[in-house]
């Protein structure tokens, strides 16, 4: 059995000789998602295409309107271009190993340059103000090379203008303040529109040749409601060093030794740029309303803390040994909720406040896939396994040795205790999805809030009466009947997704791990799964979306945790193996992918996608080593349901 097959291309190495390539072509400004690298600060996340064009970056907060939206509209939603004159030109590109900062080389056939790209980080964390640096080192011949920075306003909400100083010119949209310092980089200031290339928009742009040994420099800066800090050029370039330090010294607090190193590691980093380190909330993803489908209407925002992937982040990030980021995502959860009126919330903004409605942008749409939306519509629904995602992440959280607070134990009580009362109800499940149905899912997922409690209290983290306690046991095992009666079909030799229903949904396959369900029911349900949702390695989200959408990345990963917690290792590694090399060439994935091509679609990078296979690895590693020790079916709580199940 083999379990070291790495996701392309190897972190430890920084670039490949054979690894040149043409960049990927722009269709109407448009490339490839798959073309995308990200880098981060903390704050914000700027996407950058093979090309060297940033086509996304909401500055300085990744809940701004973004200036810089091309993604979404290439002709009015603004981009960072740098790229060489000569559009013959090759490309190869990595990211200092351990990293967030992105290294691109150009190859045409007068030279060889190297374009590093960092968001700047400080000596103490994240600066205080946005410092995008691009730094361009010339390594072969004499390269010819051009930039510009064109904010755009394809959202509608900030009109750009030009604001002159004693420091030079300013282009301000709404409050967002933006300034360019630089060395060697043949800049020209902002033109007035109608001064540019065919009375093009306010923008910042130039053009310099390089030569072996030479070091050019831009830095955009900004600030949003505050003034703006013009940083010295010469301290910027030091700061893309201090930067690579930076994170560099993340990594090394970073422990994981098992399987699949390069590609958890990637995705360690991935989950990284998606903490907002001002508040220590965890974004769903970095971007807005990337299609998960070629024909549109389904394009939503996801630059929100969905408690489920914020939970599934925490618990991650515990079982790396890391500290304070679990902590500052658990502290700033349980205040939101708190200062929420302790109810339970599908997701919330990044401050921690409860979302506002959508908003149709006047964007066409990456490819003219549209609509283009700013926010988000399902927070207004029930989804009842959002009880276990906050109380099972909270269980592990104190299982790892840390302490409730009075509050929190209260809170989690109160949870406990909505989940006994509320999963007999209907809900929109985990898909969020419009037709309330019992989905089983939800009930598994309830069974698991419940379970975590009473594990809670076993520990003296919660301290529920006698009473509470019989009728927390009551309804744990009450859930597992109703399943066992209406969850399960023995003609399908699956769970359901609802009962008087034939449709699958691959969301129970969380529930192998969840420790639900180990057994026999589980591994049918996998095969079944397997043949009716499986695309090659992929998985769609639940019978009949295949004609919607792409196949669900994070799916294929809990399949493959499914068949460790089920004892199928062989399987999982082998699943494993195929999965990890369907990322970018950087290591990153989106939501999903389409199963006729392979074409990335959804938001990126998806954090819900890099968990998946973060808590996949973990679990097939854990799952090797416990599975000689422990039985294959695991439902803690419930043997009469085990042998039920085993004898069915």
């Amino acid at each position: 059995m083999t379990d070291t097959l790495q996701s392309a291309p190897d972190d430890t190495d920084d670039f490949h000789d054979d690894a040149w390539s043409a960049p990927d072509p722009r269709e109407d400004g448009y490339v490839a998602l798959r073309s995308y690298g990200a880098i981060g600060d903390g704050r914000t996340v700027a996407l950058i295409a093979r090309d060297g064009q940033i086509d996304w970056l909401p500055f300085p907060s990744m809940p701004s309107d973004p200036v810089f939206s091309g993604i979404v509209d290439s002709a009015d939603g603004g981009r960072v271009e740098l790229r060489p004159v000569d559009d013959d030109f090759e490309v190869q590109r990595a990211y200092v190993p351990g990293t967030n900062v992105l290294r691109t080389r150009f190859r045409t056939s007068a030279g060889t340059v190297e374009v590093t790209d960092a968001l700047v980080t400080g000596v103490a964390g994240r600066l205080p103000w946005g410092e995008l640096a691009r730094r361009v080192d010339g390594l072969e011949g004499s390269v010819e090379m051009r930039w510009a920075v064109v904010p755009g306003n394809a959202f509608g909400t900030h009109p750009v203008i030009r604001v002159d100083t004693a420091h030079g010119p300013l282009l301000r949209a709404a409050d967002i303040n933006l300034a360019l310092v630089g060395f060697e980089h043949g800049r020209t200031d902002p033109t007035e529109p109608g001064d540019g290339d065919a009375g093009g928009p306010l923008e910042f742009r130039g053009a310099f040749t390089t030569s072996p040994g030479s070091r050019s420099l831009l830095c955009l800066c900004g600030t949003e409601d505050e003034p703006l800090h013009l940083p010295d050029p010469r301290v910027v370039d030091q700061g893309i060093d201090r930067t690579i330090e930076n994170w560099e010294g993340w990594s090394t607090e970073f422990s994981w030794d098992g399987p699949w190193a390069d590609a958890v590691h990637r995705s360690a980093l991935a989950l990284k740029l998606l903490i907002y380190s001002p508040t220590g909330a965890i974004a769903a993803a970095a971007t807005t309303a990337l299609p998960e489908n070629f024909t549109g209407q389904k394009n939503w925002d996801y630059r929100f803390a969905w408690v489920r992937d914020l939970a599934y982040t925490v618990d991650a990030l515990l079982r790396f040994g890391l500290r304070e980021e679990p902590h500052a995502a658990v502290s700033w959860l349980l205040s939101a909720l708190k200062a929420n009126g302790h109810e339970m919330h599908i997701f919330l903004e990044l401050d921690g406040s409860v979302p506002g409605g959508t908003r149709e942008t006047e964007s066409e749409g990456w490819r003219g896939i549209g609509p283009v939306y700013a926010g988000n519509p399902a927070g207004g629904q029930l989804q009842l396994g959002v009880f276990a995602d906050i109380i099972a992440v909270m269980s592990q959280y104190a299982h790892g040795g840390n302490m409730l607070d009075a509050s929190t134990q209260d809170l989690l009580a109160g949870f406990a205790d909505d989940a006994c009362r509320r999963w007999q109800e209907k809900d929109s499940g985990i898909w969020e999805l419009g037709d309330e149905q019992h989905y089983v899912s939800s009930k598994m997922g309830c069974w698991q809030a419940i379970d975590a409690a009473l594990g809670l209290a076993e520990i003296g983290q919660l301290h529920p009466t006698d009473d509470d306690l019989e009728h927390w046991k009551k309804n744990r095992d009450l859930i597992v009947e109703w399943i066992d009666e209406h969850g399960w079909s023995e003609e399908r030799g699956a769970y359901l997704m609802h009962p008087d229903s034939d449709a699958l949904d691959a969301s129970v396959l969380l529930h192998a791990p969840s420790g639900f369900d180990r057994g026999e029911r589980m591994s049918r349900t996998i095969d079944t799964i397997r043949a009716e949702l499986g695309a090659g390695p992929l998985v769609f989200r639940y019978s009949g979306v295949d004609a919607e959408e792409g196949t669900f990345v994070a799916c294929a990963f809990w399949l493959a945790s499914a068949l460790a917690c089920v004892g199928r290792i062989d399987e999982a590694v082998d699943l494993m193996d195929e999965l990890v090399v369907q990322s970018n060439d950087v290591g990153l994935f989106t939501e999903m992918i389409s199963a006729d091509d392979g074409q990335f679609l959804g938001n990126m990078p998806q954090g819900l996608s890099h968990l998946a296979l973060v808590n996949a690895a973990i679990t097939i590693d854990e799952m090797r080593t416990e599975l000689g020790a422990q039985p294959a079916d695991r439902r803690d709580g419930d043997d009469d349901a085990n042998d039920r199940q085993e004898n069915s």
